[in-house]
């Protein structure tokens, strides 16, 4: 008798394991197909068990066959839809095209899709969906998280958190919204099984997951090698030189791949680079147009297009079994990430190469998103002082009018402060929970330090004598690591690196080329009666300014590099550099229409330059000025008059605090006016350093248009951003 719960068990594992087996074989349309190591060990933990379960496995090993599997078997024994908690609509478009072809009904509540919502509730409540994907915003939505979480909760058969590195704060992916995944696993019953999948996490983001799971973790991890990559990096001087092996040599890299650039700026201007020379590539940025998007994606997997030129908006989940190739125009911050996005090329293939091309630029880049995304303790107290002196529930457009923070870093603090407890986000917006809440001032300087420390293992990587394969999986604290035989290190260099003349001439003229345009401000913020500033609605068109130019963005391939140098903390004022001002007077010549386009945004040629006075580089503005007055043979009127001390504030915050640090603070004086009288209302030239909020330009050109002057033509060296 002893012996029958063991043979029980048996049996139950071996009818698992059959039914399994049929359900894999279906899902992959293969016969023969069987179990990698680990998957039917997942799938009995979660079937047969119940278990909380976290699997941790390199890309292409199959962690989507896991829950497809586990939720057709639970549902075949009765439990209701399996919830997968999924972090980009790309992914959640790809996880419902491979539940379709597996005989798995899937579908997904997004912002994508709001339109499908009732119908996608219909089909719920007829018990005709076998999972359901969200995203983690979604379960912190007042209107989801009242009317449609506790009947999910009520009902659901498996809990999936893919990509689940994102719930950890240490991960390169953290959102906020994932925290709330701990809340939602709390309140399921303790029988339905949880699994958390990833594939770049090391021991301290496994660790962190774990904790959020909960207690009797199941935690199944597997060898990260990817023996289809062949890993490699070319340092190459300066930015020219790496755009000139691209052109060069991408018509000869495997199939077609993603070339991954760390900014907006850089993916756009090398995309229009290779169009330009025939290259049938695309941009792939958070700026592209979400429609555009999926269209690029389908495009790439149809192997109509050569290459996506993308940011990390292209990343976590993105499908492609025989993506050829990839290519860093500049490194990620951390061999994890670095990892995650290689992790696209060679799922279904034997062989993939990934090249690095590292730049000089890489680690201000990597500076600028980590301190971005760091909460401060001064921003934080603010919001909570707004939310808990407003009594009710505040709107983020009505917060960001009374704290001094952008959108995205304002949604961010909310999320980090709501995951605290500290707020809640309701209908109508956000409100104060009246808990106490610290500024966990240690737990950041951790998370910082960890964040330097990955850094410096990016460049290690690229110093590296030994093989790549395994000093990035020894970093992500595998075990197996070992070396890969295949690396440049490992077998020699693989890759070539000639640069013809022609292609590095090209990329030459491409970073010389000069002038971006700036839009003029149409509308004030809101909010501005609360500092003070009696302005609403739409701006005059008689007080506005026009469309302006800068010489280059600060995040450009190309001047973005000589501006960052001048704008840097703690860069002394100098007179323009004359290569700068040479560049300047190319964006005037091309403004003016003489080489096309519409002459002077069609305001007219300016007849006079004047200047905004500067804080910090004043010795820079006036020979900005005084040169570009000289060059177009135009009088130089001088610069308007600092009142009240002057503008106030610095770059970054939001927009109605920027407007309200320079209002009434530059005024035309008796000189200048009078100059401005004698000109009989033609337009001029105002000059600056740095465009950040577009106020500066927005305020002074009013000024001025008020004093007479007729259209304001923004002009200046950088912007940022």
């Amino acid at each position: 008798m002893a012996n029958h719960p063991s043979n029980a068990a048996a049996s139950v594992q071996t009818s698992t394991r059959q039914d399994a087996l049929a359900c894999l074989r279906e899902l992959v349309g293969h016969p023969e197909a069987d179990f990698h190591e680990g998957q039917f060990e997942a799938i009995e933990a979660l079937v047969d068990a119940g278990r909380r379960t976290l699997v941790v496995q390199r890309t292409g090993w199959g962690k989507s066959a896991v829950y497809f599997v586990s939720s057709l078997l639970l549902r075949r024994r009765g439990a209701g839809p399996t919830l997968i908690v999924s972090p980009l609509l790309a992914l959640m478009r790809d996880q419902v095209a491979a539940a379709a072809r597996a005989g798995v009904r899937a579908v997904a509540i997004n912002s994508a899709n709001a339109l499908e919502w009732d119908t996608v509730r219909a089909q719920l409540a007829a018990d005709e969906v076998d999972v359901l994907l969200v995203s983690p915003e979604r379960l912190t939505n007042p209107a989801f998280r009242e009317n449609q979480l506790p009947e999910l909760i009520r009902r659901t058969g498996l809990l999936v958190i893919d990509e689940a590195h994102c719930i950890s704060d240490w991960g390169h992916d953290f959102r906020p919204d994932y925290r709330r995944i701990a809340d939602l696993i709390a309140q399921l019953p303790g029988s339905v099984p949880v699994l958390a999948t990833t594939a770049t996490a090391n021991s301290r983001v496994v660790h962190d997951i774990e904790e959020q799971l909960g207690a009797g973790v199941l935690t199944i991890r597997g060898a990260l090698g990817r023996e289809s990559l062949r890993l490699g990096v070319l340092k190459l001087a300066n930015s020219r030189d790496r755009l000139g092996w691209l052109l060069t040599h991408v018509g000869d890299l495997p199939g077609s791949g993603i070339i991954y650039a760390l900014t907006v700026s850089a993916a756009e201007d090398t995309a229009r680079l290779l169009s330009e020379a025939g290259h049938n590539v695309l941009p792939y940025t958070g700026r592209t147009d979400p429609a555009d998007r999926e269209r690029a994606e389908q495009l790439l997997k149809d192997n109509q297009v050569k290459a996506l030129v993308a940011t990390s908006a292209l990343g976590m989940g993105f499908d492609k079994p025989d993506l050829g190739f990839v290519v860093h125009l500049g490194a990620p911050s951390s061999p994890v990430a670095y990892y995650q996005q290689v992790g696209r090329a060679g799922r279904g293939a034997a062989n993939a190469d990934v090249l690095l091309l590292p730049g000089p630029e890489d680690r201000e880049i990597w500076q600028y998103f980590a301190t971005a995304s760091m909460p401060s303790e001064e921003k934080a107290s603010d919001v909570l002082h707004v939310l808990s002196e407003a009594g009710a529930a505040m709107s983020t457009v009505a917060l960001e009018a009374r704290v001094d923070l952008r959108r995205t870093p304002l949604e961010l603090l909310l999320k980090v402060l709501a995951v605290d407890g500290a707020v809640e986000r309701v209908g109508g917006g956000w409100r104060s929970t009246g808990h106490p809440w610290s500024y966990d001032a240690e737990r950041y300087a951790r998370i910082a330090e960890a964040r330097v420390d990955e850094q410096d293992s990016m460049v290690i990587y690229q110093d590296t004598a030994g093989c790549r394969m395994e000093f990035i999986t020894s970093v992500l604290d595998d075990p197996t690591a070992a070396p890969c035989g295949r690396c440049d290190n490992c077998a020699g260099r693989w890759f070539p690196s000639d640069i013809a003349d022609s292609a590095m001439d090209t990329a030459g003229q491409t970073l010389r080329r000069a002038g971006v345009a700036v839009e003029p401000r149409l509308q004030w913020p809101s909010g501005m009666d609360r500092l003070g500033v009696a302005v609403k609605g739409k701006i005059k068109p008689d007080t506005s300014v026009s469309e302006g130019r800068v010489l280059a963005r600060l995040t450009d391939l190309g001047w973005g590099g000589p501006l960052r140098e001048l704008f840097a903390a703690g860069a002394t004022d100098r007179a323009v550099d004359p290569a700068m001002l040479q560049g300047c007077v190319q964006v005037l010549r091309e403004w003016s229409g003489a080489e096309g386009g519409t002459p002077w945004s069609g305001a007219g040629r300016p007849a006079a330059v004047i200047s905004i006075p500067s804080r910090s580089k004043p010795q820079l503005v006036a020979t900005l000025a005084e040169g570009i007055a000289g060059i177009g043979r135009m009088p130089y009127l001088g610069q308007l008059q600092p009142q009240f001390g002057g503008p106030t504030g610095s770059r970054g915050g939001n927009s109605a605090f920027r407007l309200a640090g320079v209002w009434d603070r530059l005024i035309v004086g008796p000189e200048l006016a009078h100059a401005l009288t004698a000109l009989q209302g033609q337009p001029v030239l105002l000059v600056d350093d740095l465009i950040d909020s577009r106020w500066t330009m927005t305020v002074a050109g009013g000024a001025l248009r008020h004093a007479g002057a007729g259209a304001v033509l923004p002009l200046a060296l950088a912007q940022a951003g």
